[in-house]
C-alpha cells in the first residue's frame, strides 16, 4: 500500500568501498567531529556518535552532488547538536538518538537527492530493491477528497490483486465505517482482515482482503488502447525489481511489434527510479545509441548505450538478450512523482527528438546519481556521488519540462473513477504527429 512514494538511488552502494573509508577514520583531522570520538578521547564512541562519524565521513569523502554548502562546518556544527542530545549519557548515547540530528543535517546540505534512512526506512528500501518481500496489501492510491483513496496501480500476486482491485477503483467504506487511509494503513500493519466497499464506475462493490508478506517485484507491463486497440501502453512502474526491468521491456517491444501496435506509449508516472543499468538499457529500446558523462569526486567517467547494451570507459558493462528497436511513433507520460532514472529515460528521449513527453514537471532528481550506504547496525545514507552532462558539457536538467505541459487535478483523479485517463488520452493523440526514426535526422 503506497500513497506517496519516496526517492529511490539509482545505484547500489560499494562494501568495499565503505569498508576503505571507515578504515580511514583514525586519519581524519582531531578537530573534525567532537569530543565522543576514539582520536580524541582514547575511547570507543557511544552508538550514536559511531553512527554520526559514520555518516559525516562519507559526506567527506563520498558526495559528488551539486551543493556548495560547506561542509567541514556542516559537520562541526551537527556535532554540537549532538552533543547536547547525548549530553545525559555520552558515553553510552544510544543510535537512535543521532537520527534526528543525521536528518537534520543532510538536509541542510541542501541536495534534495540526499537523506538518512532509519532502520525502517532502509528495511523498505531493501524490499523494494531487490523484489524481496514485505508485509502489504499491494496497491498504490491517489488522493481524492483529501483521502487516499483511488486505485493507481495494484501490484501482482498480491493480496490486492487476488482481491480483485482494479485501476479507478474508488475506496469508499472500510469494515462498515467510512473510509479512511490511517484505517486503511493500520489494517496492513496488524494483518487483520477488511471489508471494502468501492464504487467501479458506478457499481458498488465489496471486497475482502488481508495484508501480507508478498513481494514487492513490480515488473513492467503491457496493454492496449486507442481506436482499434493498436496503441501499444508499456506501463513501467519502477526501475528497482531485482533485476529483469530492461529485459522485459525489450521482450514486450517485439510483443507489441507482434501484435501490430502503430504506436507506442511508455508510461512512467509514479516511477521513482532504482537502478540506472535498467534504465539506460531500456531507453536503449527507443534511442539508438545515447552517451552520457559521470562527474564525481574522483573524475569524469563516460557511458555508452546502444541497443540495450552499456559501455563505460570502453568496457562492456551488460545489456540485454535479443535487443529490440521501436521505431514506430513514441509519446513518454511522466508526473510530479516521476523521478531519478525515470527522468533520464524521458530527458533521454525528449534530447533525442523522438517523441514528446507528456504531463508534469517531473519531482527534481534527474540530472546526479545517488548511492545507499549501509550505516550503523540497520540504518543507511542515500547521498548524491555523480552529477551527469552531455559529452559537449551540456549538464542534464534538474527537472525534465513535458513538450505538453499538463497538471494534473483533482478532477484528473476524479475521471479515473470513471474509466478515463487523461493524460493517456493526451498520449493517444500525440502519436499522430510523433516522429518515427526514419523521419528523425538527429538519431544516429
Amino acid at each position: 500500500m503506497t500513497a506517496t512514494p519516496r526517492r529511490v538511488p539509482a545505484l547500489r552502494p560499494s562494501a568495499q568501498r565503505v569498508s576503505t573509508l571507515l578504515a580511514a577514520t583514525a586519519l581524519l583531522t582531531s578537530g573534525l567531529f567532537g569530543p565522543g570520538t576514539l582520536a580524541q578521547t582514547g575511547t570507543l564512541p557511544s552508538p550514536a556518535q559511531a553512527i554520526y562519524d559514520e555518516v559525516n565521513l562519507l559526506l567527506q569523502g563520498e558526495y559528488g552532488g551539486l551543493s556548495t554548502v560547506d561542509r567541514p562546518a556542516l559537520t562541526r556544527e551537527y556535532q554540537g547538536r549532538l552533543d547536547a542530545a547525548c549530553a545525559p549519557e555520552p558515553t553510552t548515547c544510544p543510535a537512535e538518538k543521532a537520527y534526528p540530528v543525521l536528518e537534520a543535517e543532510i538536509t541542510a546540505l541542501g541536495d534534495e537527492h540526499s537523506f538518512f534512512q532509519t532502520p525502517e526506512d532502509f528495511q523498505d528500501f531493501v524490499a523494494s530493491a531487490t523484489g524481496g518481500n514485505r508485509r502489504q496489501f499491494g496497491v498504490k492510491l491517489a488522493k481524492l477528497d483529501g483521502e487516499s483513496r483511488v486505485v493507481l496501480e495494484v501490484v501482482p500476486q498480491s493480496a490486492a490483486e487476488e482481491a480483485g482491485l482494479m485501476r479507478g477503483d474508488l475506496l469508499v467504506s472500510l469494515d462498515g465505517k467510512p473510509y479512511t487511509y490511517e484505517a486503511l494503513r493500520q489494517a496492513r500493519v496488524d494483518g487483520r482482515t477488511i471489508s471494502l466497499g468501492l464504487e467501479r464506475a458506478g457499481q458498488s462493490l465489496t471486497v475482502s482482503l488481508t495484508s501480507r508478506d508478498s513481494s514487492t517485484r513490480d515488473l513492467p507491463r503491457l496493454s492496449f488502447a486507442g481506436a482499434g486497440n493498436n496503441v501499444a501502453v508499456l506501463r513501467i512502474p519502477t526501475f528497482l525489481a531485482g533485476g529483469g526491468v530492461a529485459q522485459r521491456v525489450h521482450d514486450l517491444v517485439a510483443e507489441a511489434r507482434t501484435r501490430g501496435a502503430q504506436g507506442m506509449i511508455v508510461d512512467l508516472r509514479g516511477n521513482t527510479g532504482g537502478s540506472l543499468a535498467e534504465c539506460d538499457s531500456s531507453v536503449g529500446a527507443f534511442v539508438p545509441t545515447f552517451v552520457r558523462v559521470a562527474r564525481g569526486p574522483e573524475g569524469d567517467s563516460r557511458t555508452l548505450v546502444s541497443r540495450g547494451a552499456r559501455v563505460e570507459d570502453g568496457r562492456s558493462a551488460g545489456g540485454v538478450r535479443n535487443p529490440q528497436l521501436w521505431t514506430g511513433p513514441l509519446a513518454v507520460l511522466v508526473d510530479e512523482g516521476s523521478a531519478s532514472c525515470s527522468e533520464f529515460f524521458a530527458y533521454e528521449v525528449q534530447y533525442a527528438a523522438r517523441g514528446p513527453i507528456i504531463g508534469e514537471t517531473t519531482a527534481g532528481v534527474g540530472n546526479t546519481a545517488t548511492r545507499i550506504f549501509p550505516v550503523g547496525q540497520d540504518a543507511a545514507l542515500q547521498l548524491t556521488i555523480l552529477h551527469y552532462a552531455k559529452p559537449d558539457g551540456t549538464p542534464y536538467p534538474v527537472r525534465v519540462t513535458p513538450n505538453q505541459l499538463r497538471d494534473q487535478t483533482e478532477e484528473d483523479t476524479r475521471l479515473l473513477t470513471r474509466g478515463q485517463d487523461t493524460l493517456l488520452n493526451l498520449g493517444v493523440q500525440a502519436l499522430a504527429t510523433a516522429p518515427t526514426i526514419t523521419q528523425d535526422r538527429r538519431l544516429p
